[in-house]
């Protein structure tokens, strides 16, 4: 029988990964000790961000099953313990650094994650529901996703994901819960039950800066934020924390809903942010004797692409059209994204195929507002 080491157990936990912060348990500072009985049997001690640490039995799970593949181990224990303040402090180091204020990552000038913020003019037209969907699709790419619930009032995306679990605190940062592969914050997990949040503006801009600083996003390639329907106080909000977020319209093609998409589209012309594209949800309700019917009318989505288009003097896009299906609405009410639910469905390869779009985008200057006067002054 091989003899089991110290040194191959904790390289067995270097390939452990916090199922929050999703950085190895040896890094973080989460392996208390080793021990190896004479029978090879192996005692690990792990510490836990905090007491209440929802992912208790996924770590020890995790811990378990790699302590287990190292050859010639005999029993497994697993004891787990609690950061005190000081090793918190100091794991808050490790992942955010000295700074006295969080910071927004994406604000940075050497931030390489895409913001996508997805706008509509008005409410009803699935906005949520393009969020998650494209989130899940995203993240099933193998991208970093993570996903803003920046709708205060109308918050319905942790339902869309399926998850209830509360966000972990350590130290003054937020660990988000992890649905699908996609992390997500939103005011109702920090709100009872189903209780109305009544806010003006000044606490709508602080609550968004703080799920942007506060919250432990890591290394995130795309991240969505849902806002509230109109040119309201969090979209002008956005804009100032976050100038380098990108504008996706959400509208129907119903004539109605597309002016006043436009108009959401429109506040880019005073933000100077980049609108990446339209997508028309509601576009069609496909019948059972193969025929189309065009619902919401026809044509709204194009319409506020070329609309826009002539606005900003720069190619915005329709990036697709969704149909209307039952099986969307169902698998927004189960948490299931129908991108995962049933990716051969109509709605499915639509949204499959918006997602493949921005996937493949990179950030550059074309259709950015410079600001650059180019009047010539003698």
């Amino acid at each position: 029988m091989p003899v089991v080491t110290e040194s191959d157990v904790r390289g067995a936990l270097a390939k452990v990964n916090d199922p929050e912060i999703r950085k190895p348990i040896t890094e973080l500072g989460m392996v208390k000790s080793v021990e190896i009985g004479a029978d090879s049997g192996v005692h690990v001690v792990i510490y836990l961000t905090t007491s209440a640490c929802p992912m208790r039995t996924a770590i020890q799970e995790r811990v378990t099953k790699a302590v287990a593949d190292v050859p010639g181990v005999g029993a497994i224990t697993v004891e787990l313990d609690v950061m005190n303040d000081e090793q918190r402090t100091e794991l808050r180091r490790k992942l955010r650094g000295d700074s006295a204020e969080p910071v927004i990552p994406f604000a940075q000038p050497g931030s390489l994650t895409r913001v996508y913020a997805v706008a509509s003019g008005k409410g009803g037209v699935g906005k949520s529901s393009v969020t998650v969907n494209l989130a899940a699709a995203l993240a099933a790419k193998g991208l970093s996703v993570g996903v803003l619930d920046a709708d205060i009032y109308g918050h319905s995306v942790p339902r869309m994901l399926g998850t209830d679990q509360r966000p972990t605190q350590v130290e003054r940062m937020i660990m988000p819960p992890i649905a699908h592969d996609v992390k997500v914050i939103s005011i109702s997990m920090f709100t009872q039950g189903n209780t109305p949040v009544v806010w003006r503006g000044p606490m709508l801009h602080r609550a968004l800066q703080q799920f942007l600083a506060d919250v432990f996003w890591g290394d995130l390639d795309v991240l969505l934020l849902d806002l509230p329907p109109g040119t309201g106080d969090v979209a002008i909000s956005l804009a100032q924390l976050i100038p380098n977020a990108e504008i996706l319209v959400v509208t129907t093609p119903q004539l109605a809903a597309a002016e006043v998409a436009e108009r959401a589209g429109s506040i880019a012309l005073q933000t100077r942010q980049r609108i990446a594209g339209v997508i028309e949800n509601m576009s069609w309700l496909d019948l059972p004797d193969g025929t189309r019917m065009e619902l919401y009318g026809a044509g709204g989505g194009q319409t506020v692409a070329e609309n826009l288009t002539r606005a900003i003097g720069a190619n915005v896009p329709l990036l697709g059209q969704i149909p209307i299906e039952q099986g969307l609405r169902e698998a927004g009410d189960e948490g299931t994204p129908i991108v995962l639910r049933a990716p051969e469905s109509a709605s499915g390869k639509a949204l499959l195929e918006i997602a493949d779009k921005l996937a493949v985008r990179r950030r550059g200057l074309a259709g950015m507002s410079l600001s650059i006067d180019t009047t010539r002054h003698l």
